[in-house]
């Protein structure tokens, strides 16, 4: 049963008109998570990679597995104010506001190849927010990877007008 049949979708969540989808029911299937992890997992085992960067929180779910099984670094891009060291971070605007992610300042060397990883792409914004930080750090960024892309808000193609690579596992188109 591929990834995309196992998410479920849960309407009108987290207001009336949006389709939710949620990952939840894949990551508590032991076959689904299996799954997802080891498809990104061959996608990415020949790629020069140094670092593996997951977004808070659902992002860390793949993102930390991914990289014990590719043997690599894992590095968490937080809300303001959670990660305990020296940060560096960047604000960025949502939908109704604006919102910040941060790295530790230590987190990634200059020329270090990382690909950052996230459950689901929509409009983009946290993404571009986390390549930017990325960037900032010396970072280059191989791929930006999602479970799930949602092709119809844009969040992909803001990605790669922004010169950035984007993989997803599966689409829902229409939402």
């Amino acid at each position: 049963m591929p990834i995309k049949s196992r998410v479920r979708t849960v309407p009108h969540y987290p207001k009336p008109g949006i389709l939710f989808r949620d990952i939840t029911t894949v990551l508590k299937d032991p076959v689904g998570l299996r799954l997802t992890v080891d498809e990104l997992a061959r996608r990415y085992r020949d790629m020069k990679i140094d670092k593996i960067a997951g977004i808070e929180s659902r992002g860390f779910i793949l993102a930390a597995p991914l990289a014990y099984v590719l043997g690599k670094g894992f590095v968490p891009i937080r809300k303001k104010g959670k990660l305990p060291a020296a940060t560096i971070g960047h604000d960025y605007e949502l939908e109704y506001g604006s919102d910040r992610i941060e790295i530790h300042t230590d987190a990634i060397e200059k020329g270090e190849r990382v690909l950052l990883v996230d459950d689901l792409i929509a409009t983009g914004g946290t993404a571009q927010a986390a390549c930017i930080l990325i960037e900032k750090m010396g970072g280059q960024i191989v791929e930006c990877a999602f479970m799930i892309d949602l092709p119809d808000i844009g969040g992909r193609a803001r990605l790669e007008q922004g010169g950035h690579t984007v993989f997803a596992l599966c689409e829902f188109e229409g939402d």
